[in-house]
């Protein structure tokens, strides 16, 4: 493996950074499905707010690599980066889950569903 720069060093320190900000700072949406998910609820265990390569994501199931991400309004100007974001992350071995934010809100059983079948 070869040694990383200092501005690749900076780079993965800011984005520890700020997924350490995000995970205190998460939606209403992200909050709600961690309580579903958190202390193995759904069989595995979940982390929220994790860097992966170069991206911060939402939840990830790191023993079966499931990448779970809530897209609410942001991301409706986001579709191409979005796409971008997860041929990137299944090149690296993880299924990437997206949930439409309004999912998670309004039917949140369906949501869990959908992670659960995903597993």
């Amino acid at each position: 493996m070869r040694p990383q720069s200092r501005q690749q060093l900076k780079f993965q320190a800011l984005l520890a950074e700020r997924a350490g900000f995000m995970r205190f700072n998460g939606t209403d949406t992200e909050r709600a499905l961690w309580r579903c998910l958190a202390g193995k609820r759904l069989g595995v265990a979940f982390r929220r707010q994790v860097v992966v390569d170069r991206f911060v994501v939402d939840f990830l199931a790191p023993s079966v690599k499931l990448v779970v991400e809530v897209d609410g309004g942001y991301h409706a100007r986001r579709v191409v980066a979005d796409a971008r974001r997860t041929r990137v992350l299944e090149r690296l071995g993880y299924r990437v889950l997206r949930l439409d934010a309004e999912l998670v809100r309004r039917q949140l059983p369906l949501a869990v569903e959908a992670i659960r079948n995903a597993l």
